[in-house]
């Protein structure tokens, strides 16, 4: 029985050449643009003040002591416990006491929050507009145009990810379209803006979108009421059990000893 006819294309030589390596050539001059960009964009962080910065000290210690809790004896856990949260209770740990109560801060009277937008505003611009500007040209040149084929054998769920501007619908899933192309050089050069650029670089898409997403997560960041948070984290300390680890640790250390004479 004879298999399956395998879908053969004229393509001419050239469109190696003229397409999709002058598009793979752009894509990672632009990654390296984008980082040097980047670089000089980005405004070196600013000291906080110390009363932020003991108020976020505090929240970390009971977040640890909420964490480690079981390498301390129990009798220590609700001392520490004991203190925390009654000082949480009365705002202690607050940088503004003054405000307790008086809901979630205005970001924008927050010199610390503007300059976080701000840097995010302008890591925004460092990625978009090149690549508004490579896509625009590679739809004005490159538009329509199938450049390769893939060694391998793929699902048809691929075909609009790899055909994108290719109106064919009976086009072997395994052809690349330029525009798909562009899209595959976006997301797949991290290990050549590595090599280039070393690991810690700001080439890649992927690795901006992860740091953007990442900004503003720091719960004393100023998004969250501060009293809030440590009543939370104050609850969260009172219903934790504890348990030491080294409770009864002679009678395990006999029995695996005798577990292992006999």
């Amino acid at each position: 029985m004879a298999g399956p006819v395998e879908q053969q294309i004229h393509r001419d030589p050239a469109l190696f050449y003229w397409i999709l390596l002058p598009i793979t050539i752009v894509m990672i001059l632009t990654g390296i643009l984008r980082h040097h960009l980047s670089t000089l964009l980005q405004t070196a962080p600013k000291r906080l003040p110390l009363p932020k910065t003991s108020e976020q000290r505090s929240l970390m210690r009971a977040q640890n002591l909420r964490t480690n809790y079981m390498q301390i004896s129990k009798s220590s856990f609700e001392k520490r416990k004991e203190w925390w949260i009654g000082a949480a209770k009365e705002g202690k740990f607050l940088a503004d006491p003054e405000g307790r109560g008086k809901g979630r801060p205005n970001p924008m009277s927050d010199p610390a929050m503007m300059e976080g937008m701000m840097g995010m505003m302008k890591g925004n611009v460092a990625m978009m507009v090149p690549q508004s500007l490579i896509m625009g040209w590679i739809n004005a040149f490159f538009s329509g145009y199938v450049i390769m084929k893939l060694p391998f054998p793929l699902t048809p769920q691929f075909k609009q990810m790899l055909q994108a501007g290719v109106g064919t619908r009976d086009l072997d899933v395994r052809w690349v379209s330029s525009l798909s192309w562009y899209f595959l050089t976006l997301f797949g050069l991290q290990p050549v803006y590595n090599f280039i650029l070393g690991s810690n670089n700001a080439a890649s898409q992927m690795s901006q979108q992860m740091a953007q997403a990442q900004m503003g997560q720091n719960p004393m960041g100023g998004a969250e009421d501060p009293d809030k948070i440590f009543n939370a984290e104050a609850e969260n300390l009172e219903v934790v059990e504890h348990y030491y680890i080294l409770d009864g640790v002679e009678d395990r250390l006999l029995a695996r000893l005798s577990g292992a004479s006999s």
